[in-house]
């Protein structure tokens, strides 16, 4: 029976749920409160909101980097954990804080510099007339705030991607609902100026953003640290601060192409972005929406690359491979049924939404089509992105990287400069034509897949 591979028992999807259902509920609801943001910003007006689609679009490359910096390590923590191997666990998460709070420093001094100009590369006339002078000023003021919450951010993803490695997937989720809660809050507070405070606009949006990254940092450490019973590998975190250099030298040789890969594939996407922005003013403020959106409904697929790193590698480090192979299947599949249905949603209901801004007819209608796509395109997605969290899993993190970022620097971004700067193509179909690219890659990661190359246990000896 063909379709009998690519569906589980119930214990299979009793563990699936267990893991993914956590994390899906804190990304739902971390993205939820991100579009009440944006819509609370979007009601200043469209030039605040570009001001801060633009800034985000930075932190985002901060953010990646920080996600491959502990997603090196984390191969190692669930095969370690999967081993049973505490002192193993204990190391990688030296390694984590290391490279985050490295990362961390170094784009606080590179945005700290070189912000205004980076913002200025997306300043583009368009047929609205909106002010691209006051666009870049809202977006100044809102990144200078935004640097402070780099730090929390580094720490709380270590300890966090550490947690959810280790099985502990609950208390992320409950200090992620917390810290989201408390930045819709402070938005509505600081954002309009409520309860006697001043009225701060995209400041006060970034200064609920900090507030709420040092709440969730502080409630998933403090947890930590009070449940070594729970996690053993903090007993004794920092009573050293060395890592075997066998360790280290393992992790930099899988570690550095996952980080390569996140900082250029944020890169690769925020260039995109560049290039749309080329087409005017608007199309920053529809791809804010669209993004935005979008990213609630991906929540999907991106709990389902937590789950598949998680169970994979836990099952490559225990020894069962072909276990490994026969449930990456099923994940894969899972995936794939589940976002078709979030994609179909996600259409129905892509002309309403960017109703709710308060913007101009062209950003609100450009918006919806967007969404039209991103709808469309939700399965392909979801199907791309398990390929790679099982491709990582068993430690292939070149492959990854030429699988990832590989494609959208040699394939996407070439394609997307050429049609922004030499022809007159409109947005619509330059952006349809470019986000399909993604089904060539759905096709090269079926094959990687199939090829078995990614079936390794990391941590036998």
């Amino acid at each position: 029976m063909f379709l009998k591979q690519f569906i589980g028992d119930k214990a299979f999807y009793k563990k699936l749920f267990a893991i993914m259902v956590p994390v899906l509920i804190q990304n739902v609801i971390t993205n939820f409160v991100s579009l009440l943001d944006n819509i609370m910003v979007g009601q200043v007006g469209t030039e605040p909101m570009s001001g801060v689609a633009i800034v985000n679009q930075l932190i985002f490359i901060f953010n990646l980097c920080v996600f491959g910096g502990v997603a090196g390590a984390g191969i190692f923590t669930a095969q370690f954990f999967g081993k049973g191997d505490h002192e193993g666990v204990r190391r990688t998460f030296r390694m984590k804080m290391y490279i985050c709070l490295a990362a961390a420093v170094l784009f606080m001094v590179i945005f700290g510099l070189f912000g205004e100009g980076l913002i200025s590369q997306f300043l583009h006339e368009g047929q609205d007339d909106l002010d691209l002078a006051a666009t870049l000023q809202y977006g100044r003021e809102y990144l200078l705030v935004m640097l402070v919450q780099m730090i929390p951010f580094a720490l709380m993803q270590v300890y966090s991607s550490h947690l959810r490695e280790t099985g502990e997937t609950m208390v992320p989720m409950k200090a992620g609902i917390i810290a989201v809660l408390v930045n819709l809050a402070l938005n509505w507070i600081l954002i309009f100026g409520k309860l006697g405070a001043p009225a701060m606009g995209v400041v006060g949006a970034a200064v609920a953003t900090v507030i709420s990254r040092f709440v969730e940092a502080g409630i998933i450490m403090v947890w930590t640290h009070r449940h070594p019973q729970r996690m053993p590998f903090i007993r004794g975190a920092y009573s050293s601060f060395k890592v075997p250099m066998e360790l280290v030298k393992k992790i930099a040789v899988m570690g550095t192409p996952l980080l390569l890969n996140e900082v250029m594939w944020s890169m690769g996407t925020t260039f995109l972005n560049q290039c749309y922005s080329v087409r005017g003013l608007e199309v920053i403020s529809a791809l804010n929406i669209s993004s935005t959106v979008s990213n609630l409904f991906f929540c999907a697929f991106f709990a389902m690359g937590t789950t598949v790193s998680v169970v994979v590698g836990q099952l490559l480090g225990a020894g069962e491979l072909e276990r490994a192979v026969d449930e990456a299947k099923k994940l894969i599949a899972f995936a794939v049924a589940l976002c078709a249905v979030v994609g179909t949603v996600l259409v129905l209901v892509s002309p309403v939404i960017p109703e709710i801004y308060n913007t101009t007819e062209t950003v609100k209608a450009l918006a919806a089509q967007l969404l039209m796509v991103s709808g469309c395109l939700t399965p392909f997605h979801a199907f791309c992105n398990t390929c790679y969290f099982t491709l990582r899993s068993g430690g292939k993190t070149v492959i990854t990287f030429i699988f990832d970022s590989g494609y959208i620097w040699c394939i996407c971004v070439p394609l997307a400069f050429v049609l922004s700067r030499f022809t007159s193509l409109p947005i619509l179909p330059l952006y349809i034509i470019v986000q399909s690219l993604e089904l060539i890659k759905c096709v090269l990661g079926a094959e990687m897949i199939r090829r078995r190359k990614w079936v390794n246990n990391l941590v036998s000896k």
